[in-house]
């Protein structure tokens, strides 16, 4: 107790309170990882964002997925690392600063290597802030301290530690292979970094004669300009149409190169014609059939998508523009035969959004089968990393099986250059396909092994590719902490706990980070991988650039607040790994249910403030790590029913957040916090606090409000960071300079002793009791102050117990003046029969003393008859023990036992008193005469207004929807929009029709 009285202002402001709270946590180093703390660690990496970046809804999904995680794990008492940090975003840097170059007239080259690259560092400097101040603004509880770039210096050394390794170990080659070329990037991409596109396309077909005149066959292709590059035409040897012309040659049309028709089982014989063009320089499946056929292998096309010397007349042209030019020349020479519409795949660049093209080029590669082998080890006999949802198991094992090996250079020059050194002195001064090279990790290393091996007059040059961005970002897990440094870091926090991802980057980065890891660090990088669903928009479809449908989460954010968006995002999870949709009116830029959020928020700090105000200064003061629980004996029904329910809340929550679970722990704390908290215990307990209530039990209505508003406080923080700490600040009176803070205090634990599920499963029958007697006061239109009579029915006797001992809140919350709560059968019999039952009564007592001496008459008789007297005696009280157990022991067995004897006729059974209304809650019927009440003829004219509008509604509906014309005509959203309204207004017609019924 203080002198103090906490108070909070009347209206939330969650912008100035998420600003306070964002630079006060940050200011203070609150989240500050500290590896000598002790304690079990629970570490999460940020998946980083690209630099280039700005925060959209998938970013803000996912950190506060992360957040909420790791805010929870903190205050289970886990010593709590998250590391944030960005991506350098090769392409996307590079295609960005080369657009900026065009429109100066200037390309990279003219710029030179270093004032390129001083202008990427530029532009990070200036645009770095832009994701990272963004990502503040979500209040994120990471460790800004340790923020990482995968072009800093400590990222940078472990780059180039793991490929000397990987390239030492025999794992990184050099060689010429077809790779995936983007003309637009002019780069080679990996491929995870080509998106499959469905296209409408043509398949052209064509004739190309044989050599010794004595015909032709025909091809079809999708892609004609790669003909002029073809070196044969495979058939497949079992098709009885063309195997006597495998040997044969013919002649490629335009260039009249001579070709072999050769056999191969790849080709599909029910595919176009069954001939199949082969040019082994630009098709994956053609540069096999052209190893295993020892075919030649041309380019035909330059690396910015032109073609080179190699097509002939076309040399120069764009492949597009090529492809026309070339169809134009077949069919002019007669050799086109017809063209068809044929939708298929085409694969993109997803960088550089161009179609790709495979392209014969010398790149650097990763033996991947080692690496992928190793760590399906640790899947398939560890179990490691564990997939929430479990079913991503199957896709992550798939891809690692199939997985081939990884071109890991880039044409590019922002990003970690190549460390490998060509003694161009050995080939003419230039980079060629076979000049010799040393790989070392420093130049000065370079020179040492190149002076040994070449001599002292060696001219080298470093390798002018970058490595493929995910190269670096597969080390983030491990090179983040220090690798290969041994850090205190690395010993405390690694491996890391949980990995929050998408699905759509298991293949770009997840496989990526646990070969990496499984090699060089001999464990998995991760316990778990939690992959998250997608944003989907308010038509549910998945949000792009292309489309146009993202929504803007800082629009929102400034709108309604960043609790309000947090706790929305997270709500709308159903099941860990689903997509989650978002309600969004495009028009106004408004969102109903981040405005129910923020609903909910203004709820919580009504809620608090109206306790606050009622403490008479009682908090947790800040020498309490928990407000106190009030004694158990002195807490009446309604204070130990709020606390059983606070703990089942605090028990499914953690293991909601425990099994990833975390919308639906969202969605139980806000029928907690919302319903049984505000709307019920509050209400039940107002007059309890008023200044003339028992003292005794004002104060623990005060104590029962605040342990358990404290309680809900630090449940809810991890979801609603901002809102929770500033009321929890209040109530629990830390000065300004105090350094606790919510963050840290400890998370609720569950004290089964007082979970009651008898007492929840009571006030559940009261407080639909109460929800019942209102909605029938409202459907009745009785005045908020008037008070009612209500009687409740029946016919079970626990639910009178139950209702009997909960009277009070029913008569308090309900405004009811007279209540009855007697059993259902019983308050059949009407009141003015009392004098006939009073007559039967009578008669039953004659009756009664006949039979007894009529009995006694005989029992004398056969008593005086030897052992059938004593057997009789023993039959008699046998009998008279089983009928007084089965018919007077309870009031129910006595009321039937009367009614046996005096059935009711109908004339005796109680009518519901007229102008009456009635309600249901299970077995229990709720009765509400209205008469003196409210004035029935008034509450019948507005019924019968709002009944004959409905009907009129539905008879317009219906026959806008039995008019063919409409039906046929209208869009079919229309016509389900009428079908919908005509369902709603007969609903509507229909209660309506009820309650006029009821008043008649």
């Amino acid at each position: 107790m203080t002198a103090t009285i906490p108070n909070l202002p009347s209206l939330y402001d969650p912008f100035s309170t998420e600003a306070k709270w964002q630079k006060f946590w940050e200011d203070n180093q609150v989240y500050k990882a500290d590896p000598n703390k002790g304690g079990e660690p629970y570490c999460i990496v940020i998946p980083p964002p690209n630099v280039t970046g700005s925060l959209h809804m998938g970013h803000a999904f996912e950190s506060t997925l992360i957040d909420t995680l790791v805010r929870y794990h903190r205050m289970q008492g886990r010593n709590t690392l998250w590391l944030p940090g960005t991506d350098h975003a090769s392409i996307a840097v590079h295609s960005m600063l080369e657009k900026q170059l065009k429109t100066e007239g200037k390309t990279r080259y003219e710029l030179g290597r270093q004032q390129f690259l001083d202008r990427a560092w530029q532009w990070k400097a200036e645009s770095e802030g832009t994701i990272l101040n963004q990502l503040r603004r979500l209040g994120v509880s990471v460790d800004w301290s340790r923020e990482r770039f995968t072009l800093d210096e400590g990222l940078s050394k472990a780059v180039v530690e793991a490929f000397t390794r990987l390239y030492e170990e025999g794992l990184i080659y050099r060689g010429e292979y077809l790779v995936n070329w983007c003309p637009a990037s002019q780069s080679a991409v990996s491929d995870v970094e080509v998106e499959n596109q469905e296209v409408n396309g043509n398949l052209w077909h064509f004739r190309y004669p044989l050599t010794d005149g004595s015909g032709f066959v025909e091809v079809a292709t999708t892609r004609p300009e790669t003909m002029l590059g073809d070196t044969a035409v495979a058939v497949n040897p079992n098709d009885d149409r063309y195997k006597h012309l495998i040997g044969k040659t013919l002649t490629l049309p335009i260039l009249q190169r001579e070709i072999p028709i050769i056999g191969d089982e790849f080709v599909d014989p029910t595919f176009g014609t069954g001939c199949v063009k082969v040019t082994p320089a630009h098709d994956p499946n053609d540069f096999d059939m052209g190893k295993r056929h020892n075919l030649p292998l041309i380019n035909i096309m330059n690396k910015d998508g032109t073609l080179n010397t190699n097509a002939g007349e076309f040399q120069g042209q764009d492949r597009f523009v090529a492809r026309k030019n070339v169809v134009s020349r077949l069919e002019a020479d007669g050799f086109l035969v017809k063209i068809e519409d044929y939708k298929h795949t085409v694969p993109y660049s997803d960088r550089g959004k161009v179609p790709i093209e495979p392209l014969l080029s010398t790149q650097w590669f990763v033996k991947i089968r080692p690496l992928a082998d190793k760590t399906l080890e640790f899947l398939d006999q560890q179990t490691s990393p564990e997939f929430v949802p479990q079913r991503w198991t199957k896709v992550y094992r798939d891809w690692l099986v199939k997985l081939t090996d990884w071109c890991i250079s880039r044409q590019l020059w922002w990003g970690h250059q190549i460390p490998a050194w060509y003694a161009i002195s050995e080939t003419g001064g230039q980079i060629t396909d076979n000049t010799p090279f040393v790989v070392a990790k420093s130049e000065a290393e370079a020179w040492e092994k190149a002076k040994a091996q070449f001599g002292e007059g060696v001219n080298l040059e470093q390798d002018p590719d970058v490595l493929d961005t995910w190269f670096s970002s597969g080390l983030w897990p491990f090179s983040t902490l220090g690798w290969p440094e041994q850090t205190q870091d690395l010993a405390t926090y690694y491996p890391t706990t949980t990995l929050v991802t998408g699905f759509d980057i298991i293949f770009f980065w997840v496989a990526r980070m646990t070969m990496m890891a499984g090699h060089f660090t001999g464990q998995m990088p991760f316990q778990t991988v939690y992959i998250h669903g997608l944003v989907l928009d308010e038509k549910g479809q998945k949000m792009s650039k292309t489309k146009g449908n993202g929504i803007d989460p800082l629009l929102l954010i400034d709108k309604y607040g960043t609790d309000a968006l947090r706790y929305t995002l997270i709500r709308e999870v159903a099941g860990a790994g689903q997509d989650i949709r978002l309600e969004y009116d495009r028009k106004k830029d408004e969102s109903a249910s981040v405005e129910a959020s923020r609903n909910f928020a203004n709820k919580l700090w009504n809620a608090a403030r109206f306790v606050m105000m009622n403490l008479d200064g009682l908090g947790t003061g800040k020498e309490s790590s928990q407000s106190p629980i009030p004694n158990p004996q002195s807490l009446e029904l309604s204070d130990r029913w709020i606390i059983s329910r606070y703990h089942q809340v605090v028990k499914q929550t953690i293991n909601d957040i425990d099994s990833y679970g975390l919308g639906e722990a969202a969605k139980g704390l806000y029928e907690f916090i919302w319903g049984d908290f505000c709307d019920q215990y509050i209400e039940l307990v107002k007059s309890r606090l008023q200044p003339d209530a028992d003292p005794a039990s004002r104060r623990v209505v005060q104590q029962t409000l605040a342990y358990v508003l404290e309680g809900i406080l630090k449940l809810l923080h991890p979801f609603m960071p901002h809102i929770t700490e500033e009321i929890w600040q209040t109530l629990t009176q830390q000065p300004a300079d105090s350094q606790q803070i919510l963050p840290l205090q400890t998370y609720p634990q569950v004290d089964v002793n007082l979970i009651d599920e008898a007492l929840e499963e009571q006030f559940e029958l009261l407080i639909a009791t109460i929800r019942t007697i209102r909605n029938l006061r409202a459907e009745a239109d009785v005045k908020p102050g008037v008070k009612v009579t209500a009687n409740l029915q029946t016919e079970s006797e626990k639910e009178r117990e139950i209702l009997t001992a909960g009277q009070a809140y029913i008569k308090d919350l309900a405004k009811v003046e007279t209540l009855t709560i007697a059993d259902k059968q019983e308050k059949q019999t009407v009141a003015a029969n009392k004098p006939q039952r009073g007559l039967k009564t009578i008669g039953l007592i004659i009756v009664a003393i006949v039979f007894g001496k009529l009995g006694l008459a005989v029992g004398n008789a056969i008593d005086e008859t030897p052992i059938v007297g004593t057997f009789f005696e023993m039959v008699g009280f046998l009998y008279a023990a089983w009928f007084v157990s089965q018919n007077l022991l309870t009031a129910e067995a006595r009321l039937k036992l009367w009614r046996q004897f005096f059935p009711q006729t109908e004339s005796q059974q109680a009518q519901e008193p007229e102008n009456a209304i009635a309600g249901v809650i299970g077995t229990i019927q709720v009765l509400i005469p209205l008469s003196g009440v409210v004035d029935i003829e008034v509450v019948r004219a507005k019924l019968e207004k709002s009944l004959s509008k409905a009907e009129a509604e539905v008879e317009s509906l219906s026959t806008r929807l039995n008019n063919p014309s409409f039906v046929d005509r209208a869009r079919a959203d229309v016509v389900q929009g009428a079908r919908d309204a005509l369902a709603e207004a007969s609903k509507q017609a229909e209660i309506l029709r009820d309650r006029l019924k009821a008043l008649s």
